[in-house]
């Protein structure tokens, strides 16, 4: 939408919450310090907050979309705790080229590809273009940048390697920022008298 919301897409893995391989189970999920917070910053000016993650651990076997739920009412559960709260949770199951049909596909939902952040403004008043893709890896830095919004690099999870990687590739963040909580801090400097509050 040409006059639709700012929003912030997070990477979840690394970004919101501790990166520990293929999560399988809720008892897993473990915050990053200060991400709930963030959210609830984000949330009370009025910024539609979204998770897009690759979740390919489906497509390999080691768990099933139905795994997810718990996974990811946990997830909320934990930002609650914080009066913080996200208005969408997409994920991609698909791997191009491990697991079997459906899930082993060429997709356009897995980061870099846009598939999630097109869910998102077909679902929700969003305008790309005044928003922010959040995370720890090179391929959430070129969805963002594929998508017409502005991203910005944490260096939690795979950050470190992921800037070097960048830097190698001529990839370049909108920022690069130690953690969730000043990556919203920079957001919101970005975003101030832009956004649009709740009536």
């Amino acid at each position: 939408m040409r006059d639709g919301r700012a929003a912030v897409f997070f990477d979840r893995d690394g970004t919101l919450i501790e990166d520990v391989g293929y999560m399988r189970t809720p008892a897993e999920l473990r915050m990053i310090a200060g991400a709930g917070k963030a959210v609830r910053a984000l949330n009370e000016r009025g910024i539609l907050t979204f998770v897009i993650s690759n979740q390919s651990g489906v497509a390999r076997g080691f768990l099933s979309e139905a795994d997810l739920v718990p996974i990811h009412r946990r997830l909320e559960d934990e930002l609650a705790r914080d009066k913080a709260h996200l208005d969408g949770i997409y994920y991609c199951p698909h791997h191009p080229t491990i697991g079997t049909p459906p899930y082993r596909a060429v997709c356009d939902c897995r980061k870099p590809q846009t598939g999630m952040l097109r869910q998102a403004v077909r679902e929700f008043p969003v305008n790309l273009k005044r928003s922010f893709v959040v995370g720890d890896k090179i391929a959430d830095v070129k969805a963002g940048i594929a998508a017409g919004a502005r991203t910005v690099l944490v260096l939690t999870g795979y950050g470190p390697s992921s800037l070097e990687q960048c830097r190698r590739e001529g990839i370049k963040p909108d920022a690069v920022k130690p953690t969730v909580a000043e990556a919203v801090e920079f957001i919101m400097e970005q975003s101030e008298g832009v956004t649009h509050n709740h009536a």
